[in-house]
């Protein structure tokens, strides 16, 4: 049985790995770009346009403690929808998320708590090269799986277990690469480009995240720092259909570590712990769409899982599967926007 010494080692050198291989294989890639260019006459650019979406999805922000041994805890926000409101301009991309009130999605806050969120997103496309920028805050949970915590419990009549003040904050990056020139990633996230041929390539991407934990009552006060880094490899495809429709599957699986440090008061009791984990994380789905140069919209499937063993016995995930629905507009650019993002690319040389 290994000691906590050893486990850790273990895992510092196992990061040691995933670094070493992350640069070893994005800087392959620069290579790899280096040797090929983008044949134009299989796309369709929409250099002065820029994208307005709305997204509704039915994703589910969840927090799970899978015992072994029984006695599972199934933490969830209380809402039916997020929606998400995107921007999309030459390289740059923006999108703010949040939990809509004004289509009857969640009505029934005196049974389950008030959640809210706030999500920002950041995507840069440089050249061959990806880059996000992240940021999350949600507020308030309940436990889903109130029953095996109140034996007697009956929902038509009582309230679920709720965490009003339970708070997580997240902020989160990813570096990934397309290796195949003929594919456009674009195509099927920022749709200010459009693939003329079906395609796909592998891409690799490095996942650096931080969130923060916290949750605050009369007798209890907990504070959780959770660091990960993780190195993904996943292949993207998109299958043309009568030059306007696509559907496109993808899947990407990740392999890094969890760096855990949390700090808890209970009744002037204080107890401070670290910890790190092995992390996996296993993302995909399925999107269908049509696209012309004004108008577009679809419908994705998405599912993402992501897991590491707390102890022996006992496992942490979150995650779920999800749709989502779009619909988006093309526009000329005003020109102050379209200058200034001129002037970038161009000292980018994008």
């Amino acid at each position: 049985m290994k000691t906590r010494k050893h486990r850790s080692c273990h895992n510092q050198y196992l990061l040691k790995i995933v670094l070493f291989f992350a640069i070893l294989l994005l800087g392959n890639g620069t290579v790899f770009g280096q040797k090929k260019e983008r044949d134009s006459s299989k796309f369709v650019f929409y250099p002065d346009e820029i994208l307005i979406r709305t997204n509704l999805s039915t994703q589910t922000d969840s927090q799970i403690l899978e015992d072994k041994n029984g006695g599972n805890l199934d933490l969830e926000t209380n809402n039916n929808y997020k929606v998400f409101l995107s921007a999309d301009y030459k390289f740059i991309g923006f999108s703010y998320g949040f939990y809509p009130q004004f289509i009857g999605g969640n009505k029934d806050e005196d049974v389950k708590g008030k959640s809210k969120l706030s999500e920002y997103n950041f995507r840069f496309f440089l050249g061959k090269w990806l880059q996000t920028v992240d940021y999350s805050r949600i507020k308030g949970y309940y436990i889903a799986n109130t029953q095996d915590f109140l034996p007697d419990w009956k929902p038509d009549i009582a309230p679920y277990i709720q965490f009003p003040d339970l708070k997580i904050t997240k902020y989160g990056m990813s570096t990934s690469y397309i290796f195949n020139p003929n594919f456009s990633l674009k195509s099927i996230t920022s749709f200010t480009e459009w693939q003329k041929e079906s395609a796909g390539s592998f891409i690799p991407t490095l996942i650096y995240d931080y969130k923060k934990i916290s949750l605050e009552t009369d007798i209890l006060k907990t504070h959780q720092n959770e660091y990960d880094v993780s190195v993904g490899i996943g292949y993207f495809y998109n299958f043309i259909i009568h030059k306007k429709f696509y559907v496109a599957p993808n899947l990407t699986t990740a392999l890094g570590v969890k760096f855990l440090n949390s700090t808890t008061d209970e009744l002037g009791i204080q107890k401070k712990e670290k910890h790190d984990y092995f992390l996996t994380t296993l993302t995909g789905g399925l999107k269908l769409g049509y696209n012309s140069d004004r108008i577009l919209f679809g419908v994705n499937f998405n599912f993402n899982s992501s897991f590491y063993n707390e102890t022996k016995n006992q496992v942490v995930s979150n995650g779920g599967s999800f749709g989502l629905l779009y619909f988006g507009y093309r526009f000329d650019a005003p020109k102050f926007i379209s200058k200034p993002v001129n002037k970038i690319g161009y000292k980018l040389r994008l």
